[in-house]
């Protein structure tokens, strides 16, 4: 990085993506998918980025974005001429505006369908609203009110109607003249409204994550998404992991009640945020569904997870919930519905299970990994469908890191080393910290250059190769009796003092990965099966967008396998949420996988540690024969 800040400032370009408007700065080079996944915007890539299927096309409205042979190849001349580029080849060459087109998304692959006409998500939600004029009744009339509502709407039918509108429902009829629209969720009656309103249904998909939540909220007729809200999650000033906050449920008389009422709370902000950006009724939401890890959701309905905190590690219930909004003080509909996944055992809960629902994880030809990587990584294998939980811990998240932050405006998310250190800044701003795709970058880079050993010491400068970049070796300082690199000098950072990934912080991120890698190593050989036999890895999670393959196979968090083999999917627990909110069927497919996946409790596996303790070496540079030819070298696009 030059010492001159406003130097280092021109080297990043800004790139915009249409239509959401969204927008990231990136370092030259830099390939249109990872930056697309920076901005949130998760391009499909079957092919795992290798150039060949075509389904990641973009069209650049403007700037720099020459075309390579495989664009070429993919699209032709026509298309090439027209702006269009295969988003996992082109490189950023300057500002660019970048239209990314529905189906060039992942979630094209799980399209909504109005009807049953094969792949995708049948829109059938459980939320149905039907208007009816009833007409008055006359004097040979002495049906009851329910049951008028009851025929009129056949063949659509419910079980009941609730109380709360029983006591409302005959005033209601009589002053709306016995016309209006029947909401119907879950085969429960909840509302009869005036007017109608058939056509103002929604609801809302939450992902419930240790360190983040994000709401979406959707349009039940139509299945489209209106507005995405995200929020870091308050628990974390009562802890980073989840063993924090089941300590504090144990050890507090108060602590449960304290730790669901500032989840709630945030949750009640993105449902006010979404329907207001979306402009529509609170309520006109019917129904919430949730996906989170076991101790986020038990704490989100007040359920004590103290038992989570000793062995055997037992969940308090596994069977999906099916919960009135009231009862846990959610701003939407008061008569309204909320979905909680099933979960699987131990700390695999209902993130998984939606994760496996959106991947279709259990459709997958060929032994197929799921990885969510974030404070708790979760680790599901196709096989025979095996799932483990592990205890990466909040490095990933910027957390325990000396400069460690999230990835917000002024972290430092992308770090190449060539003839000296170069950053990528979130914002374009002045660096104020490092976050955790940064952290994998550095060390993975450290490592490439000689810096770093394997063991994770980093060098002396009497004891670097002669390799090493002469400017590299003047950024190492002595301190506290170990090697620390300076990140960025005092002159150039936000805070006017210097950034360092020091010592402890490489061993943050060893134990981080270990964790990872270790649970990948034992799932693959209950299956008999090397990392290198792999047939593919999905990396999910908000973190998981922001990873360079690359990177993550050197440091040994992935297996070593081709680049190509490794897909993102985006927060596939959201989508899975969404899924399920979308259509019954999906509520019932992940009951299903929920009850077929079987559950593997690292804690109890006698080869844990012994992984775990091979795990903390860096792999050797050759990762064997799976890599791509040359996908060690860091080059300028970080895809890998």
């Amino acid at each position: 990085m030059s010492r001159n800040w406003r130097n280092v400032k021109r080297q990043e370009f800004k790139i915009v993506f249409e239509p959401t408007g969204r927008q990231v700065y990136a370092l030259p080079g830099t390939i249109l998918l990872e930056a697309a996944a920076l901005a949130g915007v998760i391009v499909q890539t079957p092919c795992g980025g290798a150039g060949t299927c075509g389904k990641c096309r973009v069209r650049v409205v403007s700037g720099s974005c020459p075309p390579t042979s495989a664009c070429k190849a993919a699209l032709g001349e026509p298309e090439i001429a027209s702006g269009w580029r295969l988003a996992c080849q082109a490189k950023v060459l300057s500002d660019l505006v970048v239209e990314v087109p529905d189906r060039s998304l992942f979630e094209a692959q799980q399209q909504i369908l109005v009807r049953d006409e094969g792949a995708g998500v049948v829109l059938q939600p459980a939320v149905g609203k039907h208007y009816v004029e009833l007409g008055i009744p006359g004097s040979m009339d002495s049906r009851s009110d329910v049951d008028r509502i009851h025929r009129a709407i056949h063949p659509f039918t419910f079980k009941r109607a609730g109380l709360h509108l029983l006591r409302t429902l005959p005033g209601a009829l009589r002053r709306q003249a016995f016309a209006g629209t029947a909401v119907v969720v879950d085969n429960v009656m909840i509302d009869f409204e005036p007017g109608n309103t058939a056509a103002q249904c929604y609801g809302v998909a939450f992902d419930i994550g240790t360190t983040t939540l994000v709401g979406t909220l959707v349009n039940l007729a139509t299945g489209a998404d209106l507005a995405v809200e995200a929020r870091i999650n308050p628990q974390t000033s009562y802890g980073d992991d989840v063993i924090s906050r089941i300590r504090k449920c144990r050890e507090e008389p108060k602590g449960l009640a304290q730790l669901q009422r500032v989840i709630l709370g945030a949750m009640n902000d993105i449902v006010d945020a979404l329907i207001q950006r979306a402009a529509v009724s609170r309520e006109s939401v019917y129904e919430v569904t949730l996906a989170g890890n076991t101790t986020m959701q038990q704490i989100v309905c007040g359920i004590d997870p103290s038992a989570l905190g000793e062995l055997p590690f037992s969940p308090v219930f596994t069977d999906a919930l099916s919960l009135t909004a009231s009862e846990l003080s959610l701003d939407i509909h008061p008569n309204g519905r909320v979905f909680v996944f099933p979960q699987i055992g131990g700390f695999v809960g209902g993130d998984t299970v939606a994760g496996i629902v959106a991947s279709r994880l259990d459709r997958e030809a060929d032994p197929v990994l799921l990885v969510d990587i974030g404070t708790n990584g979760e680790i599901a294998h196709k096989g025979k469908l095996i799932a483990t939980s592990v205890a990466a811990g909040p490095a990933f998240e910027g957390a325990r890191i000396s400069c460690g932050m999230r990835a917000t405006a002024g972290a430092i998310e992308k770090v190449m080393i060539e003839a000296d250190v170069r950053v990528n800044v979130i914002g374009n701003a002045r660096p104020a910290g490092l976050c955790g795709s940064g952290l994998i970058d550095v060390v993975s880079e450290l490592l490439r250059v000689g810096v770093l050993d394997a063991t994770g010491r980093i060098l002396a400068p009497g004891e670097l190769p002669a390799s090493a970049p002469a400017a590299v070796r003047k950024r190492l300082v002595e301190r506290d009796g170990h090697t620390d690199l300076m990140l960025a000098g005092k002159a150039e950072t936000a805070s006017g003092e210097p950034l360092y990934i020091t010592q402890r912080d490489v061993r943050e991120l060893q134990l981080a990965s270990a964790a990872i890698r270790s649970g990948i190593n034992i799932l693959l050989a209950m299956e008999g099966l090397r990392p290198s036999e792999v047939g593919g890895v999905l990396l999910a999670g908000g973190f998981g967008n922001f990873i360079r393959r690359n990177h993550a196979r050197r440091i040994g968090l992935l297996p070593p396998i081709a680049g190509r083999k490794i897909r993102f999917i985006g927060n596939a627990s959201s989508l899975g949420a969404k899924r399920a909110l979308l259509s019954v069927a999906e509520k019932k497919y992940a009951s299903e996988i929920a009850r077929v996946v079987r559950h593997v409790d690292l804690s109890l596996s006698p080869e844990f540690q012994m992984e775990f303790g091979a795990a903390m070496m860096f792999p050797e540079c050759d990762l064997g024969a799976g890599m791509d030819a040359g996908s060690l070298n860091q080059g300028s696009g970080g895809c890998g």
